[in-house]
């Protein structure tokens, strides 16, 4: 129903920025609200970062909140993860997911997600 597809990652320095970008496509009839996730090597897939439809709402959890600001362009049905001073602890893949129904933390309310996109912060 919707295909994602994240970019912006990369290599940063520590204390650097990096922006993510994820663009949706495909037929769409709902409202998605939308997440961000990260999986380090080894470790579960963890909640990042979440914003309803209209951005009215957004989630963070509390290892980046202060750093990273979630935003939504309904217009180019995309999604962005600003990710500032960041750490080594933040390297990780990072997913974006979409949920028709729910807006949050809860990684199983996510039905659609992208391939993901490398981030890896260097000391």
């Amino acid at each position: 129903q919707v295909q994602l597809v994240e970019s912006g990652g990369g290599l940063v320095q520590a204390g650097g920025s990096l922006r993510l970008s994820c663009v949706a496509s495909g037929r769409t009839f709902g409202d998605y609200a939308m997440g961000w996730f990260r999986q380090a090597p080894g470790r579960e897939r963890e909640f990042v970062a979440a914003i309803s439809w209209t951005g009215s709402l957004t989630y963070f959890a509390d290892s980046v909140k202060g750093r990273f600001t979630i935003s939504r362009d309904n217009a180019k049905n995309s999604v962005f993860l600003q990710m500032n001073s960041l750490k080594p602890e933040d390297t990780a893949v990072y997913y974006c997911a979409a949920s028709e129904n729910y807006s949050g933390s809860a990684l199983s309310k996510y039905d659609n997600w992208g391939q993901g996109t490398q981030v890896t912060v260097s000391s």
